[in-house]
């Protein structure tokens, strides 16, 4: 984690952080103004905290309330060497508290990060940079070591080059690229979390049988992610990136939709269309991109290769942002490896939503072919050994796809997970299926995932499959587990070069009558993004026209300026947002594409609460009253955000009743929330205070650090791009 320190007054200094900062002082008694906690207490306190977050993480997750629990830590100073410290850490327990979860809370604590790292001793190196916000050496703690050359399948350079290819390859953009995370929780399963130092959004999870190949998995990943615009969807780039010579790619396409808005010839093609648009009712307005926002330039498309005959076709970048979300997208040490990627990914995702929504039921892969792979059957059974049974399934279809399935129960739970991997080699698709089970997740993490069903319907609702594709959270049938699979066991195997693997998925797709299209990447690596009409969309359809991202387009102007508008434009987006028929759970960051800090009120807040402060401000108090009630009812917000809104009921309710007085309830009301809450309240029914809580925002977007260190990082991006088109 990059943490940058700035000088304040006197001996004050601000370190910030990701969302946060924090302000250090030092003590009267050595010049300072005791205004605040000195660095050394921070890192006292941390230790305690880091404890205190493990018994919590315990104790919630077997239900045992934590009001009698009681936690402290002393350090005690060693008189002949004050940097020999013990940390004394003490913890009171109920005795309503059984002897076996005393001993969990005690083995939790353990796990202090902060102890960890401390009785490990980290290492400091210290340096002089020219310029702190141009340095882009990576920060990854794994460095490729010349006498050492480690080959796996799938790779067509060595792990410690790839590493290092990829590693130059982010530096030479500048962005500094540090682990966050790492996980090894059984022998050969190794995953971690890598983000972009300055801008934490732009961030990769990888996965691997060892360190390297986790740490190439991540790299690559978050090469594609670059290279085909992910970390950036649905995000609003601002003015300047709007009306700049190019948004997303130097040769992309601009296209003006028709005079009754109909979709522009040029764009897509038949086969496509019929996808699309098989009742006609897709317009061009539908297609406008979110991230521009840019409706008089038109719709912006970009260009794949059709693979069955090599002519270009235009694909609006809304519609694979609305549709594809990731799927499909991988970087590689050339253009072969990251095709076998995307296919593999893509038979993976499309063969699992089938087996989840036709819940079908898979062969189980035989013990004598298991043990052909020792590596891969160590990590079973050391996730058996913890308590965890494990189903090793052929995912193929009787070998039609290159797919595996490996199924965790948690008995303590009643909870399924099934992680799903694929690639021509049967043993590569096996490991991932095991290392996507664990990717980023802890024991404690697997006691929430879901318990199966026989219910049908919610096994075929399709946010399911929308959760399975983010996170493998989502819910699957009973029937799985039966004991009579629909298909026999096949031992697959479509392996060769990446080059031949590469036309061997392409060849399963052309013998389903599947249209194929390809887009290439090479401005920042080897990237490449495939995508297949009525095969790879993780979205309906639909979603073109009822559930568009580009609904933004509708509101963001209006919100981000909302301190600015008179009543009447506020009435209007207040019916707007009404007439809509969104979700009013929905939060704004959502709607329109500006990512807020989420510890500010901009951060929580939902169209509910918008529309709450809107009435407030234009003085419709019953209908303030009545969302007011909804937003208590199931409030989500912050703990001093719901206590304003229960003063604000009080505040409307005696405001109302024509048979009371405010004045003869301000002093109770003052005690029960605060002066300064209650004088909110009062402010915002009386007018004189107005969005409380909401600071002033701008269409520049003036002020939203967190936004502009995600356009920060992708006008790294674009320059690249830039400079490329520039020499060709």
């Amino acid at each position: 984690m990059e943490i940058k320190v700035n000088f304040l007054d006197n001996l004050r200094l601000e370190a910030k952080f990701d969302d946060f900062s924090v302000i250090a002082d030092q003590p009267i008694r050595y010049k300072g103004d005791g205004s605040a906690p000195s660095p050394f207490d921070y890192f006292l306190a941390s230790s305690a905290l880091c404890a205190a977050y493990f018994v919590k993480v315990y104790c919630v997750a077997r239900d045992i309330p934590t009001e009698g629990i009681r936690l402290s830590q002393n350090n005690i100073v060693d008189p002949e060497n004050r940097y020999n410290q013990i940390f004394k850490i003490q913890v009171e327990l109920p005795d309503t508290i059984s002897d076996k979860d005393r001993e969990g809370i005690l083995r939790s604590i353990d796990r202090c990060t902060v102890k960890k790292v401390v009785q490990t001793g980290p290492e400091f190196q210290l340096e002089t940079v020219d310029n702190l916000d141009q340095d882009a050496q990576a920060m990854l703690m794994l460095k490729p070591d010349d006498s050492h050359s480690t080959f796996i399948l799938g790779k067509d350079l060595p792990l410690e080059q790839t590493i290092a290819n990829m590693t130059n390859t982010l530096a030479g953009l500048g962005m500094k690229i540090e682990i966050s995370s790492w996980r090894n929780l059984v022998p050969n399963v190794w995953s971690l979390h890598i983000r972009d130092a300055a801008s934490p959004k732009c961030f990769t999870n990888g996965k691997g049988a060892t360190k390297e190949s986790a740490l190439c998995s991540a790299l690559g990943e978050f090469i594609e992610r670059l290279s085909c615009n992910f970390f950036y969807n649905d995000q609003y780039f601002g003015p300047e990136i709007a009306n700049a010579e190019f948004v997303h790619y130097p040769n992309e396409k601009w296209f003006q939709p028709g005079p009754n808005d109909e979709l522009p010839a040029g764009i897509l093609d038949d086969y496509c269309l019929e996808i699309y648009n098989p009742d006609g009712e897709l317009c061009g307005s539908n297609l406008i991109d979110t991230n521009s926002g840019n409706v008089e330039r038109g719709i912006c498309a970009i260009p794949y290769v059709r693979q069955s005959d090599g002519e270009t076709v235009y694909f609006p970048s809304n519609l694979i942002e609305n549709l594809y979300l990731s799927n499909g997208m991988s970087a590689g040490n050339n253009l072969d490896e990251a095709k076998v990627q995307c296919l593999s990914e893509i038979f993976e995702r499309a063969v699992k939503r089938r087996i989840i929504e036709e819940e079908l039921v898979l062969p189980e892969v035989p013990k004598a072919v298991l043990a052909k792979y020792p590596s891969i059957v160590a990590g079973i059974e050391a996730l058996e050994a913890q308590g965890f049974p494990l189903v090793i399934k052929d995912a193929s279809l009787g070998g039609q796809f290159p797919v595996m399935c490996v199924t965790l129960m948690n008995p303590r739970t009643g909870g399924i997970f099934a992680s799903f991997g694929a690639h021509p080699s049967f043993e590569v698709a096996l490991e991932r299926s095991l290392t996507e089970l664990l990717q980023g997740r802890s024991f404690e993490g697997l006691n929430d995932v879901q318990k199966p069903t026989f219910n049908s319907m919610a096994v075929q609702e399709p946010e399911n499959f929308v959760e399975h594709f983010i996170d493998s959270s989502g819910v699957i049938s009973w029937r799985f587990f039966s004991s009579k699979p629909d298909y026999e066991f096949v031992e697959w195997d479509f392996s060769g070069s990446n080059a031949e693997e590469s036309q061997s998925l392409f060849g399963i797709l052309e013998e389903m009558g599947k249209e194929v299209y390809i887009a290439e990447f090479t401005e920042i690596g080897n990237a490449c993004r495939i995508l297949v009409p009525d095969f790879s969309e993780v979205y309906p359809v639909s979603d073109l026209i009822w559930d568009n991202t580009n609904k933004a387009l509708d509101y963001r102007e209006d919100i981000l300026n909302l301190h600015r508008l008179s009543d009447s434009q506020l009435q209007s987006l207040s019916e707007r947002l009404e007439d809509s028929q969104l979700d009013i759970y929905t939060d704004i960051i959502t709607l329109i594409g500006i990512e807020f800090d989420e510890n500010t009120v901009w951060g929580q807040l939902t169209i509910l609460e918008l529309r709450l402060l809107i009435c407030l401000a234009i003085g419709e108090l019953e209908e303030a009253l009545e969302l007011t009630e909804t937003f208590l009812q199931y409030n989500n917000n912050t703990v001093a955000r719901g206590l304003f809104y229960q003063c604000l009921q009080a505040v409307l309710e005696i405001s109302l009743d024509d048979e009371l007085e405010l004045d003869d309830y301000r002093y109770n009301l003052g005690r029960m929330f605060g002066q300064e809450t209650l004088d909110a309240a009062i402010g915002s029914v009386n007018g004189t205070v107005r969005f409380y809580g909401l600071t002033p925002t701008n269409m520049q977007l003036e002020g939203l650090e967190k936004h502009l260190r995600l356009i920060e990082s992708y006008k790294k991006l674009h320059a690249a791009r830039a400079r490329v088109a520039a020499k060709k």
